[in-house]
C-alpha cells in the first residue's frame, strides 16, 4: 500500500502520528508547517498540499486528509481522472469523530480501509455511497477480497453498477472459486445463474477462468505444467503460454502458479516468470509424476528424465484431488517465435477445485472479549473490518455480529468443532482470502490460537499463509474488574475440564497453586457431566486455606446476564455454577471488605 496522510492544520499532528504507525500511510504531511515545526514532530514539510500532489498523484493507492471535506475535494479537484485510475480519498476530521471514504470506494478498496481505521481511532463512518446505503454488493470490486482479479472495461463495469443502483435484477453466473461469497447479505441480493440457464445481457457479470465476457472475476484455479529443454529462456515460456491460453480462451488472471519436475529447480527461464508474475512454483520428483496416468506419456521423457510425463503429470499433480487436466499438452518451439531461434518447452493446464493464492491470505486470530463488544480492543476491530469471513462458535459470532459489514460472512460451526475451524480457516487463507478466526475472552487463553498454531506448524514456511494474533480480554480480568483486584498479585489460571487434559495433571496443578499461595482462577468449573471435579479441588483448597477464604463467582461476564456472587470456601453453592462460571479463589492475603475483593500487592507494607 503506497498511502500518505495530509494535514491541513496543526490540530492534525497527532492523528497523522497515529496513521503513520499503520500499514495504509508511508509518509505524512501538514501544510503550513516551519521546517523546525516538521523536525519536531517527525513531520514532513508541505506549504501547498497540491505542491505534494503534482508529485505523488499517479504513484499513490491512497491519501487521507485531516480537517474540511470542502478543502479536501478543492484541492483534488484539479487531479481527478477516472474511477478506474484516481487513487483512494479518506477525509478525517480533526477530533477523529467522523471518518468519510469519498473517493476510490471500490477500485482503491477505500472503503473497507476506512472501516480499519475508523476502528483504529475509534471515529464514526460516514458512507455516502448507494451500494452501502441499501446493502449492495460493491460488484466492481468484492472480487478482490475472495483472492480474485477483475476483466473488463471500468465503463462496462460501471454499466452494472447503476443498473444494480437503479433497483435492477443483477445475475452471477459462476463457474469456479469460491462460492461461500454468497451467503453474505449483499451477496444474496445477487440472482445466480446455473450452467444451463440462459444469461441476461447487460446484467450478469461472470466468475470464471475464460475471457470472452464482458465483466468478468478470475479466480486463481489453473495450475501450468511445464516441460522444457535445459535453458529455454523465459521469453520463449511467457511467449508459448500466453499463445496457449489465448487460443483457449483462458484469462491469464486465473493462473495459480506453475509446475514441473524437481530437476528444474535451477531453470532460470521458469524461475524467472514465476517470480515476474509472483506465482509459486510446485517441483515434484520422478517417482510422484510416475504414478500420475496421463492421456499423452512419451518414451523419449521417460527415457530422459524417468517418468512419462513432466507436463501433464506436474500440473495434475499440483491441482490436487478432485482436478481435471483442462488442455493437454502442447509443445512449442523458438523457431515458432521471430527473434527467439533455440529452445522448446512443453505446457499442459489443470482446472482445481479449489483457488490457490496465500500470499494474499490471511489468518487473524482474534479474541472476542467477554460478550460485551465495547471490550472489544480496537486492534481486533481493526483486523474483524479487514477480514472477508468470520469463522467461530455460534454463539461468539452472535455477539460480534453488529460489527458486520453485509459484505462479509459468517461461517458458525458448534461448540466442540475446534479443529475444523482451524482447518476450515487455513484453507480460506490458501484460497486468498483474509479470515478471522474467532475466540471469547483472550484467543491465546484456552482460545483458538494454540490449535491453528500447531496446523500451521504442519505447512512449510514458504507456502503458509500470513497469520496473526490479536489479544482480547479475557473473562477472568472482567470478573476481577467487576469485583475489585484479586489479581493483584501473582496468581494462576487452571481449567477443570479433563476433556484435553488428564484429571491427574490438573490436580497437580491444583496442588502447585495451594504450595505457592497462588490466587486460583478456575475455567469451566462444572457441568452436567462433569459434577465431581470442582469439589474435589474445593476439598483440597480447605486442606491448605482457611474456610474463609474469599471466593467469586462470577457468571455470564460482559453480557446481559452478568452477575457476581461472593462466598467462602466452606460455603460455595455448588448447584449454582456452569460452564459459564468463572470462581476466583483468594490465597492467604486475599480480603472482602464492603464487597471490594482485594489481594494487597505490598506497597503499604514497605
Amino acid at each position: 500500500m503506497k498511502g500518505i496522510a495530509i494535514g491541513l492544520s496543526n490540530n492534525s499532528k497527532e492523528i497523522l502520528k497515529r496513521l503513520k504507525k499503520t500499514e495504509f500511510v508511508k509518509d505524512i504531511y501538514i501544510a503550513g508547517s516551519s521546517k523546525e515545526d516538521g523536525k519536531e514532530n517527525e513531520l514532513i514539510q508541505v506549504q501547498k498540499p497540491r505542491e505534494i500532489l503534482l508529485k505523488k498523484w499517479p504513484k499513490i493507492d491512497l491519501i487521507i486528509f485531516i480537517g474540511s471535506i470542502a478543502a479536501s475535494i478543492r484541492i483534488i479537484n484539479p487531479f481527478l481522472t477516472s474511477k478506474d485510475q484516481d487513487p483512494g480519498v479518506i477525509v478525517i476530521d480533526n477530533k477523529c469523530s467522523k471518518i468519510v471514504p469519498l473517493i476510490g470506494l471500490h477500485q482503491s478498496n477505500t472503503q473497507n480501509i476506512a472501516y480499519q481505521i475508523a476502528n483504529l481511532l475509534g471515529g464514526e463512518i460516514i458512507e455516502t455511497n448507494n451500494s452501502n446505503d441499501q446493502s449492495f454488493l460493491n460488484l466492481d470490486a468484492f472480487g478482490n477480497q475472495w483472492g480474485w482479479k477483475r476483466s473488463g472495461s471500468i465503463k462496462d463495469w460501471s454499466n452494472l453498477v447503476i443498473k444494480q443502483a437503479k433497483n435492477e435484477k443483477i445475475f452471477c453466473k459462476q463457474l469456479s472459486g469460491n462460492s461461500l461469497w454468497k451467503t453474505s447479505e449483499s451477496g444474496e441480493i445477487i440472482n445466480q445463474i446455473y450452467q444451463e440457464e440462459t444469461e441476461k445481457p447487460d446484467t450478469t457479470f461472470h466468475v470464471s477462468i475464460f475471457e470472452n465476457h464482458k465483466t468478468s472475476w478470475h479466480p486463481p484455479v489453473l495450475w501450468i505444467g511445464i516441460g522444457c529443454e535445459r535453458n529455454t529462456s523465459k521469453e520463449l515460456i511467457a511467449n508459448s503460454l500466453n499463445n496457449f491460453l489465448k487460443s483457449k480462451n483462458l484469462s491469464h488472471h486465473s493462473i495459480a502458479g506453475f509446475a514441473t519436475v524437481d530437476i528444474k529447480k535451477d531453470e532460470k527461464g521458469i524461475l524467472e516468470l514465476a517470480e515476474e508474475n509472483n506465482l509459486p512454483i510446485k517441483f515434484f520428483n520422478k517417482e510422484d509424476l510416475s504414478k500420475i496416468i496421463v492421456p499423452n506419456p512419451s518414451n523419449i521423457v521417460q527415457k530422459e528424465i524417468g517418468t512419462p510425463s513432466v507436463a501433464e503429470a506436474s500440473c495434475l499433480l499440483a491441482a490436487g484431488e478432485e482436478s481435471k487436466l483442462l488442455e493437454e499438452k502442447r509443445i512449442f518451439k523458438g523457431k515458432d517465435f521471430p527473434k527467439i531461434k533455440s529452445g522448446a518447452v512443453t505446457i499442459a493446464i489443470a482446472e482445481s477445485k479449489n483457488q490457490y493464492y496465500p500470499t494474499n491470505g490471511e489468518i487473524h486470530i482474534i479474541g472476542s472479549g467477554p460478550g460485551d463488544i465495547s471490550l472489544i480492543t480496537n486492534n481486533a476491530r481493526k483486523a474483524l473490518s479487514r477480514c472477508t469471513v468470520w469463522i467461530g462458535y455460534e454463539m461468539y459470532l452472535d455477539l460480534i455480529k453488529p460489527l458486520k459489514r453485509s459484505d462479509q460472512v459468517l461461517v458458525k460451526s458448534k461448540l466442540t468443532q475446534e479443529k475444523e475451524r482451524c482447518i476450515k480457516a487455513i484453507k480460506l487463507a490458501e484460497e486468498g482470502i483474509k479470515v478471522a478466526l474467532i475466540s471469547s475472552g483472550e484467543s491465546g487463553f484456552y482460545g483458538m490460537a494454540g490449535l491453528l498454531l500447531e496446523l500451521l506448524q504442519k505447512i512449510k514456511k514458504e507456502h503458509r499463509p500470513y497469520f496473526e494474533v490479536h489479544p482480547g480480554i479475557s473473562s477472568v480480568q472482567l470478573a476481577a474488574a467487576i469485583s475489585g483486584a484479586p489479581l493483584m498479585n501473582d496468581f494462576c489460571s487452571i481449567s477443570l475440564s479433563d476433556k484435553l487434559t488428564p484429571w491427574s495433571l490438573i490436580e497437580k496443578r491444583i496442588e502447585g497453586a495451594l504450595i505457592g499461595d497462588f490466587v486460583i482462577a478456575l475455567f469451566n468449573p462444572q457441568s452436567i457431566e462433569r459434577n465431581w471435579q470442582l469439589k474435589s479441588v474445593i476439598k483440597k483448597c480447605l486442606k491448605s486455606r482457611s474456610s474463609s477464604t474469599p471466593v467469586l463467582i462470577a457468571r455470564q461476564v460482559g453480557r446481559e446476564d452478568q452477575s457476581k456472587k461472593f462466598f467462602t470456601l466452606n460455603t460455595i453453592p455448588f448447584k449454582e455454577i456452569d460452564m459459564l462460571s468463572i470462581i476466583i479463589i483468594g490465597n492467604s492475603q486475599t480480603t472482602l471488605v464492603d464487597e471490594i475483593f482485594l489481594t494487597p500487592r505490598g506497597y503499604l507494607q514497605n
